[in-house]
């Protein structure tokens, strides 16, 4: 049987192919179609799409999609958890060394076209989140699992003094680290003061230690969707509308009702604050359903930007009037 190199001990992917790009850009469509074609597995690389509750708001595949291709890490995580991209990385991490990516459910491997020899099965990660695929393709710090006692800690303080309180004491405590951020990010200084709190060393330290990357990126292939700015405009304000008529209300509701801290990632979720606040009677609907929209598009500018800009040579861009259906048939193709 052909392996990947280090595969299984080192969390090594061979032949991944990962597919990048802003929010309703069809990345989803273009990998669930690959995958079917391919016969491969998807992973998610969205951050937003990990949470569960938000099924219709996030985005998620439904279960004519799931039907078609095994997907891995979708509404896998509560809402209470504040879920980072070391955690994700090692839920990858946890897929590879079970073999879950690897063979068919039956644990059987594929059979490579022509001289019946077997091969692993294809991974594609998808998504639209740029500090998950960074991960997977250069490695990132190992920073210790943080006690649950720590994490209650620092969010009860969050609660009761506020970010910049907080940031103010991150600066006496660990002013280099609190420097790198704004007094009022308050996940990333509740991190900070987590890490030290947990470890007796700053976040700082601990970040400039590099891990392994998960992927070979040698055979890997990597593509980045770059869609046209007024027919992603168009897809945002429709899919919005869907998701309305799909239960995206009732989803907020349900997430409210877990009376959650604010400030956690999944009740950042674009269209669950601006429903929130129509559902108190704060805005009309129509109000909160044009400023989710806005917020959409805002979002989706600041993931073109950062793939555009962070994105190396090795990312093939795919621009309005490629043909993607060439582009499938030739990673159909391929079989190295």
């Amino acid at each position: 049987m052909e392996h990947s190199d280090g595969q299984a001990g080192e969390g090594r992917v061979k032949n991944a192919i990962l597919i990048a790009g802003p929010t309703a850009s069809g990345k989803s469509a273009f990998a669930l179609d690959l995958a079917e074609r391919k016969g491969g597995v998807i992973v998610n690389t969205d951050s937003m799409q990990g949470y569960s509750v938000l099924d219709v708001l996030t985005a998620r595949p439904g279960a004519a999609d799931l039907a078609r291709a095994p997907h891995f890490l979708y509404g896998h995580v509560h809402p209470a958890t504040a879920y980072s991209t070391g955690a994700w990385l090692r839920d990858v991490m946890k897929l590879i060394d079970e073999g879950t990516l690897s063979a068919r459910p039956d644990g059987t491997f594929f059979e490579r076209p022509g001289d019946g020899s077997l091969l692993e099965r294809p991974v594609i990660f998808v998504g639209g989140t740029g500090l998950y695929f960074r991960a997977l393709a250069e490695g990132i710090s190992e920073i210790p699992n943080i006690p649950q006692r720590i994490r209650d800690r620092w969010r009860y303080e969050l609660k009761e003094q506020g970010a910049v309180k907080l940031h103010s004491l991150l600066l006496r405590e660990d002013s280099a680290a609190a420097m790198t951020l704004k007094p009022t990010d308050s996940q990333r200084i509740v991190r900070a003061l987590e890490v030290l709190d947990a470890s007796g060393r700053s976040i700082l330290e601990w970040q400039a230690q590099r891990g392994r990357p998960l992927i070979d990126r040698q055979s890997a292939r990597f593509l980045v969707i770059e869609p046209d700015r007024a027919a992603l405009v168009r897809r945002i304000e429709a899919r919005f509308d869907k998701m309305l008529d799909m239960g995206a209300l009732d989803e907020v509701k349900r997430l409210v009702a877990l009376n959650l801290n604010p400030d956690l990632p999944a009740m950042k979720a674009i269209g669950v604050r601006e429903l929130q606040a129509a559902m108190a009677g704060k805005i009309g609907f129509p109000e909160a359903i044009e400023l989710a929209k806005i917020a959409t598009r805002q979002y989706a500018k600041r993931q073109a930007t950062w793939f555009r800009n962070q994105l190396g040579p090795e990312w093939q861009r795919l621009r309005p009037g490629d043909d993607l259906e060439t582009t499938i048939r030739q990673l159909v193709s391929t079989t190295t």
